[in-house]
């Protein structure tokens, strides 16, 4: 099982319970007794996701990979240790011409260009990420609250202080981790 590197945020109503690796998380939710009515968000996406916390605390870390006996990741052919994924691409007659005659190949050509494209971002995509998680998680948390379509529309703006101003009464844990992830968004 491959390690998750993502943080998460435990919500139970509108009051913040728990933050940390998805481990922590889950046993901390076990430990407390809170396996139902609360809402997980990933840090990094914003999106809400569910835990599998049925059974024993020794059960829920060896199902989320902190015990001795989770199950190894079936092997498969490739390069696993670099994370190579086989997908489909299709092109054109002559973008398959244009590949095969850089250096490595195709598959290294394509690695450059990707890279290359990334590396010309200058910060475009972690803002539409952040304005995307913040979205994510102020719909299913602050959907119902005052303000919350202008605070989205002053987001997607990038105008914090509307932003701010917008959210400013909303409960503290909701209001600050809205904040928290949408931070990036209006650091460009």
């Amino acid at each position: 099982m491959e390690k998750d590197k993502n943080m998460y945020t435990a919500f139970e109503g509108e009051r913040r319970v728990v933050a940390g690796t998805r481990l922590e998380v889950a046993l901390a939710l076990k430990r407390d007794g809170r396996a139902e009515n609360v809402l997980i968000f990933d840090d990094e996406t914003g999106r809400q996701v569910d835990f599998d916390l049925s059974g024993s605390l020794e059960a829920v870390a060896a199902r989320l990979g902190g015990g001795q006996d989770a199950p190894a990741a079936a092997r498969t052919p490739g390069r696993p240790k670099l994370g190579v994924v086989a997908r489909e691409v299709t092109l054109l007659p002559r973008h398959w011409e244009w590949l095969g005659g850089q250096p490595g190949g195709a598959s290294a050509a394509l690695r450059r260009l990707v890279d290359a494209a990334r590396g010309s971002d200058s910060g475009r995509e972690g803002a539409r990420k952040a304005q995307a998680a913040a979205d994510r998680f102020m719909m299913a948390m602050a959907g119902d609250l005052p303000g919350y379509e202008e605070a989205s529309r002053a987001l997607y703006a990038s105008d914090s202080d509307r932003f701010r101003r917008h959210i400013a009464d909303w409960p503290d844990d909701v209001r600050g981790y809205a904040e928290r992830l949408a931070g990036p968004a209006f650091a460009s």
